[in-house]
């Protein structure tokens, strides 16, 4: 047994007695400080007295390397700081190494989008089905306007202005913007609201009802996009506010003008319209990879001329 493990098991045991902590939490530092013992030692440090700052750092980055998430190593971090801090009070320890040392962030996954042509292939059904022409003016507006689901459910009848093409939603924290409404999308709509007028309760203020007369539900909404989804061979997971994101996308990749997708999109802060430059910049790498003759390594060495 080295010099970690007794120190180890006398927190733990401080943790289940004195501070009455559950069963899984001291579960959890016991594995996370146990993992650290251990890469400490490869290290060649043979006790909790010897580790510095920089060993900590250097531990972090090797297990995040490994491919242990940022969470988990901020959780491995809380447990180390606690157990030093119990080791300094009891004067086996004069400083906490852990103490002023972050975990790394994770990345932040990118949001899935469809490409044109898998827009196209979803909204191209034109069936003389009331329910269907209803989603497709759904997600047509979706896909034109950039609409946040809370957003395309509370659209009032009120809000739309197609001579025009233009719809006025409201979005978080109960900012309204006036936004344009395309040509398929306008198209799409004038055909729904003609079945609207003979549905129950067609005197509704709301734009999209359910085939009860009701204003639509965001559930419904998720549910007929899967189902359409599935109907077109498309072989995705789709769900609406995958349709904000494409038109993000598809928008910034033709414009490249980031602050009037933010301002489309409705967001406070332009950090977060940034994620679709990541998205962008994929699109252009993939392009550059595929069609640049000394891009591909199968290209290396070859015909020169």
């Amino acid at each position: 047994m080295s010099a970690f493990e007794p120190d180890i098991d006398f927190y733990l045991e401080d943790l289940r007695v004195a501070r009455r902590c559950s069963p899984h939490t001291v579960s959890n530092y016991a594995r996370d400080l146990k993992s650290i013992a251990l890469s400490a030692k490869a290290r060649g440090i043979d006790s909790w007295k010897a580790v510095t700052g920089n060993d900590v750092r250097a531990i972090v980055a090797q297990q995040h390397r490994d491919g242990i998430a940022g969470r988990s190593l901020a959780r491995r971090l809380s447990a180390l700081r606690g157990m030093y801090n119990f080791l300094i009070g009891l004067g086996k320890c004069d400083v906490n190494p852990a103490q002023d040392i972050l975990a790394p962030k994770d990345k932040k996954a990118l949001p899935a989008t469809l490409d044109p042509e898998e827009v196209s292939r979803l909204l191209s059904q034109n069936l003389n089905d009331p329910m269907i022409c209803r989603d497709l003016a759904m997600f047509e507006l979706m896909y034109s306007s950039g609409l946040r689901l809370a957003e395309l459910v509370s659209i009032d009848l009120a809000d739309l202005d197609l001579s025009v093409g233009q719809v006025r939603v409201t979005g978080k924290g109960g900012k309204v913007r006036d936004l344009p409404v395309g040509a398929h999308a306008v198209e799409a709509i004038n055909k729904w609201l003609g079945y609207r007028r003979s549905l129950p309760g067609a005197d509704d203020r709301a734009v999209f009802l359910s085939s009860r007369g009701k204003r639509i539900a965001p559930r419904t909404v998720q549910m007929r996009l899967k189902k359409l989804a599935e109907s077109q061979g498309l072989d995705r997971d789709c769900y609406p506010h995958m349709l904000r994101h494409s038109f993000a996308s598809h928008l910034l990749e033709s414009s490249g003008d980031l602050r009037a997708v933010q301002e489309l999109l409705g967001h406070a802060d332009i950090s977060t319209t940034q994620i679709y430059t990541h998205l962008d910049f994929q699109h252009l790498a993939q392009v550059y990879e595929e069609s640049h003759p000394r891009a591909r390594h199968d290209q290396v060495g070859g015909d020169r001329r």
